[in-house]
């Protein structure tokens, strides 16, 4: 069965923002998108968590955006995250990467102020009703501090604009009830689960170990949807350690910046809140990357 956001999957990366001197370093950032591209990389989704969003000012997102979208041209898709916890900037913000030229919305669940399930279903729709974009739920309630549950996410998917869900739920019972009930498309919001989720319905995934082995992870959504699953679990075998080992180190996006770096394809600083690893997490990271076959 074709599900509604079905252009948009394979594997999408969530970009890291690269900054330099407190500032968004563009010449490195254009590098980055052109790495993407050349990957074979379907669909690129900057200023996420990976792209240090809470920290970037509402300039700032604005202009990455529309960097990201002059730079790829129409070469691949750009779903950049546009989502509050306030409906009015959410909006505001959506309505600015439309203008940019973006394909879709990432719209991660409001945080922090925890809206009902009534609440959470009128701020997608205004959202997916006042804007032309398709809109990516993007449910992942260890960051948000309030799960979307499954009726609220099939209520939803009757209108029109609400296409995908980014489930990083880590449920695949959650993931089960959204495919069964609906024919969104769902794209997994953790990379180790991307196998799992896919076995389920899933038609990919937003990842981030995509920004250092896009190619790795392209070649496990391949082999699945060809039907070579033995070569499927091969690749998910392989990344796993990756996985866990990396992003388990530390909040992302620290650890995906520092493997960056150790890599030659450095991104530079985060921004405060965000703190580099220690020196002890350092030989640790160095060690998963020369186990992956990376250094």
């Amino acid at each position: 069965m074709t599900t509604k956001g079905n252009a948009f999957a394979g594997m999408a990366v969530a970009l890291v923002t690269p900054l330099k001197n407190d500032a968004v370093d563009y010449e490195r950032f254009r590098e980055q998108i052109e790495f993407q591209i050349a990957a074979g990389t379907n669909c690129l989704c900057p200023v996420g968590t990976t792209g240090e969003s809470p920290t970037l000012s509402h300039e700032e997102h604005e202009r990455v955006i529309a960097f990201v979208c002059e730079t790829v041209a129409g070469r691949i898709k750009v779903m950049p995250g546009t989502g509050s916890n306030s409906t009015a900037e959410a909006l505001r913000l959506t309505r600015s990467a439309e203008k940019a030229g973006a394909d879709a919305a990432l719209q991660v669940a409001p945080y922090y102020n925890k809206p009902t399930q009534q609440g959470f279903y009128e701020h997608f729709k205004c959202l997916a009703e006042q804007t032309g974009l398709p809109q990516c739920i993007y449910n992942i309630p260890g960051r948000t501090g309030k799960n979307i549950e499954p009726d609220t996410i099939i209520r939803l998917a009757e209108l029109e604009n609400i296409t995908m869900v980014k489930e990083a739920t880590g449920s695949l019972d959650q993931a089960s009830a959204i495919l069964s009930n609906t024919n969104l498309t769902v794209l997994s919001g953790d990379d180790s689960l991307t196998l799992p989720l896919m076995a389920v319905g899933a038609s990919g995934v937003i990842s981030v170990v995509g920004n250092i082995v896009p190619r790795d992870m392209l070649a496990l959504i391949a082999a699945f949807n060809s039907g070579n699953i033995a070569e499927a679990q091969a690749w998910h075998c392989k990344l796993f350690p990756l996985c866990r080992d990396m992003l388990g180190l530390s909040t992302n996006p620290i650890p995906i910046k520092a493997a960056m770096k150790m890599l030659g394809r450095d991104t530079g600083d985060l921004r405060l809140p965000m703190t580099p690893l220690t020196n002890t997490e350092e030989v640790s990271l160095r060690k998963t990357l020369a186990n992956y076959g990376l250094l």
